[in-house]
């Protein structure tokens, strides 16, 4: 593993430290004076830090994407660290791993596809589960699916995050369709699967997570729509109304107009879909920003700065509540009178 990385950085504050880094954003902005500059967000494995190069001079060639080595001072502004660069290059194919550039999942990424077949197998009605095994038994669906991220940088933003998510959700949605009367829980467990099946073609991954160009011009939820046609072709006979129930669940799984969903949810199963998914999403980005929140040198049991995302700052009642017991110990303690040998007497 490489060093320092971006969670390591806090140790470097107010020192000048070197390193390999990739570019996830890059901009060229203008200072007071008309002087361009350099905006950056650095990543590795481990997170992203906010960067700025004040002269570039004749900083050489890179782009998004691209690994850079840089020195710079370790600083902090409003709260957060960030860089100031006084030198940059791009780094070349041998000087780092690309391991060391993305996150990636924990989790044994054969045990989850396993565990993805068994709920698929779970599933009574004949048509939903030939279809979504017809996607499990594509070999190049199934090796971008062990790989994908869920997101670019929002949640599950990690190798192997859209099948996390997935399978976050396979168990959710099975506990809580029991106790809707009605909802079909085979419908509800292949929309699981396949609401986000588009973000294979939407999304690249590499040494950063980026938009395709056709992810950019048709998003997701359209490239979706377009696997799922092409695959019930190819099992030759199906249900027209479950196609049309299944790909409203695509459709409809951002819940609002605002958020992408060219339709609101319908069905009870649509409903279920997008209120899971985002409560999934939500509580993924909390604990990602709790973790984000210690590694800038916060206390754990502060609110986190402003969270664009959920549109709210976070508060981590684990580590809040903790704090509490802690102090409620300490003052107990402080207020005992100590016998000769240390000890506190007991009331």
């Amino acid at each position: 593993m490489k060093e320092p990385m971006v969670a390591d950085l806090g140790r470097f504050e107010n020192q000048t430290t070197t390193g390999f880094f990739c570019v996830a954003q890059k901009s060229v902005r203008s200072k007071k004076d008309g002087a361009p500059y350099l905006a950056l967000t650095l990543a590795d494995s481990s997170g992203q830090i906010e960067c700025r190069m004040w002269d570039p001079g004749d900083v050489g060639e890179f782009a998004q994407g691209d690994v850079v080595k840089i020195r710079g001072q370790v600083s902090r502004y409003q709260d957060r660290l960030q860089i100031t660069i006084d030198k940059l290059r791009k780094a070349g194919a041998g000087e780092y791993s690309p391991a060391d550039f993305v996150p990636a999942t924990e989790r044994d990424v054969e045990t989850m596809w396993a565990e993805l077949q068994k709920w698929v197998a779970t599933m009574e009605d004949g048509d939903l589960q030939r279809l979504a095994q017809a996607f499990l038994d594509d070999a190049g669906i199934a090796a971008a699916l062990r790989e994908a991220p869920a997101a670019k940088a929002l949640h599950h933003a990690w190798i192997g995050g859209l099948l996390e998510h997935i399978l976050s959700l396979m168990g959710v949605a099975d506990a809580v369709v029991g106790k809707y009367p009605g909802a079909n829980r085979d419908l509800l467990l292949t929309g699981v699967l396949l609401h986000d099946i588009g973000k294979l073609k939407e999304l690249r991954w590499g040494t950063s997570f980026e938009y395709t160009l056709p992810g950019q011009l048709l998003g997701h939820i359209t490239m979706g729509i377009g696997m799922v046609e092409e695959k019930i072709a190819a099992l030759g006979s199906f249900p027209e109304e479950k196609r049309v129930l299944v790909e409203h669940l695509i459709l409809s799984h951002h819940g609002r107009y605002e958020f992408g969903s060219p339709k609101l949810p319908m069905i009870p199963e649509a409903i279920l879909l997008h209120y899971l998914d985002d409560m999934d999403a939500k509580m993924q980005t909390m604990q990602a920003e709790f973790a984000r929140a210690v590694t800038n040198g916060r206390d754990a049991a502060d609110v986190t700065e402003w969270v664009r995302s959920m549109e709210r700052p976070v508060l981590n009642t684990a580590a809040y509540l903790k704090a509490g017991e802690a102090a409620g110990g300490a003052e107990e303690n402080s207020g005992r009178e100590a016998t000769p040998n240390g000890l506190p007497f007991e009331d």
